[in-house]
């Protein structure tokens, strides 16, 4: 396989993760109409609870993926494949204990599931059964997917991601037939379970092609002080990150508690436009994490900072631009695709974008905390992110249901991350005070006040057969938000650099194509 640039990596990560991503969300919402249509609301809550009870379970690999692709870089970059395989040989082992963790303690929780469900699901299936299938799904992942960390710390991300998109798009296909011909839940997940084991054993063998020193026997152990200063970092990442599940994988769980099943699975149709969106818009910063890894690593505090700048306006035009469109046109988008019964009033998808806008905008501090090896700092004030959460969330959500829960969420962020994360990158990573960051952040916000204004203002007198509607809000959405976007913005240096940046981007796809076509 040639070598590639930093930036053809780049491009061709993103490229190909966007691109895949778009294919595979259309195939996902097709798949996701056919499981409203065969299978009642609660399969919807089934599905969405033990996904996030699940993920809660994976905090004990948290930490060790993101502190070894850290610690790859270097060794993958100066080409030492003996540092190289004795941290893959190290990572092997620490996988398999965790799959063995994540499935004893997975156990564990069998008794309790009762007291999370305290209504009778009106499913067919025994729920312990489907549980468990949940459960082996999860934990048979670890002794695999290890060696797709190697891919990804060798700039070959769209390897991973395109056999995940293909195996999925075949997976939707064979879940879609059976639900459609059969309307029997448990092939269902027995068909997720099949494609999951077939993606793992694809990328193992993919990796060990491309680096067949990992399957060496005469490997050479990591120094005690490089495993001293690993687990170091992964002892911070995993401090850092329990926080993450205790707020995004404890909503679901509250609200079946609270209102029960049915409503978890009616909120789970928001939640699943905007963590698609999430997912999607995240690819971009996928792809830039190692060039901008590697331009830390080269440039001064100064351009660091100015990297920095570009980034986040970068940050708030995606997401600004996504959020403004899910307020006002999420509510059409459920009617459309899912039906009427299932749309919600306009309070929860406001608080929903909010949070989906406030984690957006942590994209470019968390990637900068991260290739800056800022892994220390915020360990501890994170762990109160998810107490703050939990505790907000059953005193706020005993009184106004969903919409105080998924407020508890805004709040926690709000107290925690939003303001010390972006403190710790400009103070340790550029040597800078955060207030310029902090008056930023304020005026992007009154930004997206005036945008939501002009387009309730203009949303008001637009009645019309709900696919139009949708259409010609999703479009006016887009040009209202850009519109303003470049009239207040168009003098600033950041946007003269995202402009810059973006022309360079298209002019070397553009010459890939050329030259593919003449080849």
């Amino acid at each position: 396989m040639g070598k590639k640039s930093r930036t053809e990596y780049s491009i061709l990560n993103i490229f190909t993760g966007v691109g895949g991503y778009i294919f595979n969300v259309i195939f996902s919402l097709v798949n996701r109409m056919i499981f409203v249509r065969c299978l009642s609301a609660d399969y919807l809550g089934v599905n969405g609870l033990f996904s996030n009870i699940l993920s809660m379970l994976t905090l004990a690999e948290l930490g060790i993926g993101g502190a070894v692709v850290y610690a790859l870089y270097k060794p993958l970059a100066v080409e030492d494949y003996d540092k190289v395989a004795a941290l893959m040989k190290l990572y092997s082992k620490a996988y398999r204990i965790i799959g063995f963790v994540v499935a004893g303690c997975g156990l564990c929780l069998l008794p309790f599931l009762n007291l999370i469900i305290t209504e009778k699901p009106n499913i067919q299936e025994n729920i312990y059964l489907l549980y468990l299938i949940s459960l082996f799904n999860t934990a048979i992942t670890y002794f695999f997917s290890y060696k797709s960390s190697l891919l990804i710390a060798a700039q070959r991300n769209y390897i991973v991601v395109s056999v995940s998109y293909i195996i999925t798009f075949l997976q939707y296909i064979v879940q879609g037939v059976l639900l459609f011909t059969t309307h029997n839940y448990l092939l269902y997940v027995l068909a997720q379970t099949f494609f999951s084991l077939t993606y793992n054993i694809v990328i193992s063998v993919i990796a060990t092609k491309n680096f067949p020193i990992i399957k060496s026997k005469n490997v050479k152990p990591l120094p005690k002080d490089e495993k001293k200063s690993l687990f170091s970092n992964v002892r911070d990442l995993l401090i850092y990150k329990i926080s993450s599940i205790l707020v995004n994988s404890t909503d679901n769980i509250l609200i079946t508690f609270f209102k029960g099943l049915a409503s978890t699975g009616i909120v789970s149709n928001y939640t699943l436009i905007s963590s698609t969106i999430n997912s999607l818009l995240s690819q971009i910063f996928n792809g830039l994490t190692a060039s901008i890894g590697n331009h830390n690593a080269l440039g001064s505090d100064e351009e660091k900072y100015e990297m920095f700048s570009f980034c986040n306006l970068m940050n708030f035009w995606l997401f600004g631009w996504a959020s403004i469109g899910f307020v006002f046109c999420s509510q059409d988008v459920v009617n459309l695709v899912f039906g009427e019964d299932y749309v919600l009033q306009i309070n929860i998808p406001i608080i929903i974008a909010i949070n989906f806008y406030m984690v957006g905008m942590m994209n470019a501090v968390w990637t900068y905390k991260h290739t800056l090896g800022l892994f220390r700092y915020g360990r501890s004030i994170q762990f109160f992110t998810g107490i703050i959460n939990i505790v907000l969330s059953v005193l706020i959500g005993n009184y106004l249901g969903v919409f105080g829960i998924l407020l508890a969420t805004t709040f926690s962020r709000l107290f925690t991350s939003v303001w010390y994360d972006p403190y710790a990158v400009f103070k340790h990573g550029f040597n800078k005070s955060p207030m310029k960051y902090y008056f930023t952040y304020v005026f992007y916000i009154l930004v997206m006040l005036l945008i939501s204004l002009i387009c309730y203002a203009v949303f008001y007198f637009i009645h019309c057969h709900i696919l139009l509607q949708c259409i010609i809000k999703i479009i006016l959405c887009s040009v209202i938000f850009n519109l303003v976007f470049c009239i207040i913005f168009h003098k600033k240096r950041e946007y003269k650099k995202f402009r810059e940046i973006l022309f360079h981007v298209l002019t070397i796809f553009k010459n890939k194509l050329v030259r593919a076509k003449y080849k």
